[in-house]
């Protein structure tokens, strides 16, 4: 029996949530996955009714369940900063979720803005480091609003960090079938931190003989995700390059409708979520694509180790999307989210 959390959160959080649990309700009663959901009401409204963003007995209860997962963070009536920083921000700290783990998988059915590229093309994953760097949050300011204003923000990079976050892109590099690696950085500029991404990449490389390593400047990178996106098997990064590129992947797997990721604590507990904002222009209004939550539901059933009811939430929803049944995933589809969940539902197997 497996304790989930849920955070439906702000905006159409809630609305996609509602799909992906749907969707997992039907694949867990296929094959026979026993779990409980434990929702919370954290988020922009409950900031604003209380001045409370993640109070300390909700962070200790979310620290013992199996899995969390989450639907979006951001309020048009709360400064931004406040709710990424204390929720999103806490939550990966705090639990020591320190991959982010982003698939770009371009899936039959979607349309890439890439000309002639298709699915055997668009298909790899990104480590990103995800407790440290410059979202570790030190810095300071002086003399604030004066012309002489100065800001500073550093970017913290620890061998342990560096290492743990090293080591599982090579052993998810294992398990792929090119087996390939690809660190990306900026050393040719930012010389201490990126030093010693090369050396450990270089040094825990050389554990792992059969897995190709490669090198790219984050520019570069982006580049070349563009023009040759089937360059790339498994990526590696910090924090902030992680965070960039990551968008940049989610476009040209057709969209963030389409993008789910999981903070992972391989021996915590970890927190998966679609990639994309609360859109709250278009809260109540049953447009939103719930396809990314979805997928994110599928990454938390492999991660309990339900690979089975993980791949068939994989393969609705490639079903549904190689059916043309989701129109153009956009706001304008003329397709509700919840009859694109009916729809992916229906197709598990």
């Amino acid at each position: 029996m497996y304790r989930i959390a849920v955070l439906p959160c702000d905006g159409v959080g809630p609305e996609v949530v509602a799909e992906g649990l749907k969707v997992l309700e039907a694949a867990a009663d296929t094959y026979g996955v026993e779990y409980e959901t434990i929702h919370y009401d954290i988020g922009g409204d409950r900031f604003i009714e209380t001045g409370e963003v993640l109070p300390a007995s909700v962070l200790d209860e979310l620290s013992q369940v199996d899995a969390i997962y989450l639907g979006a963070v951001g309020h048009p009536d709360v400064a931004p900063g406040i709710l990424e920083k204390g929720l999103l921000l806490k939550l990966r700290f705090e639990l020591d979720q320190y991959i982010n783990l982003r698939p770009v998988k371009l899936y039959p059915g979607v349309e890439t803005p890439i000309r002639d590229k298709g699915p055997e093309d668009i298909d790899f994953i990104v480590v990103r480091e995800n407790t440290e760097g410059l979202y570790a949050g030190i810095g300071g300011e002086l003399r604030r609003g004066t012309p002489y204003e100065v800001a500073t923000q550093e970017a913290v990079y620890t061998r342990r960090g560096v290492e743990r976050c090293v080591r599982y892109a090579f052993e998810l590099a294992q398990t792929r079938t090119e087996k390939s690696l690809t660190l990306v950085d900026k050393s040719n500029v930012l010389t201490y931190g990126h030093d010693l991404w090369q050396r450990v990449f270089a040094e825990v490389g050389d554990e792992y003989s059969q897995i190709e390593r490669d090198h790219a400047y984050v520019d570069a990178c982006c580049m070349w995700m563009v023009k040759n996106p089937e360059w790339f098997d498994v990526i590696v990064t910090c924090n902030m390059f992680g965070d960039i590129i990551t968008d940049l992947g989610a476009m040209i797997q057709g969209g963030m409708g389409v993008a789910a990721s999981g903070n992972i604590n391989p021996d915590g507990v970890s927190m998966f979520e679609p990639i994309h904002g609360s859109a709250p222009k278009y809260t109540g209004q049953n447009v939103i694509c719930p396809i990314a939550a979805i997928a994110a539901a599928g990454m938390m059933m492999e991660r309990l180790g339900e690979v089975e009811c993980g791949q068939a939430i994989e393969d609705a929803v490639i079903e549904a999307l190689g059916s043309g049944k989701l129109g153009d995933l956009s706001t304008k589809s003329g397709v509700s989210t919840t009859k694109a969940g009916d729809l992916v539902a229906s197709l598990v197997k």
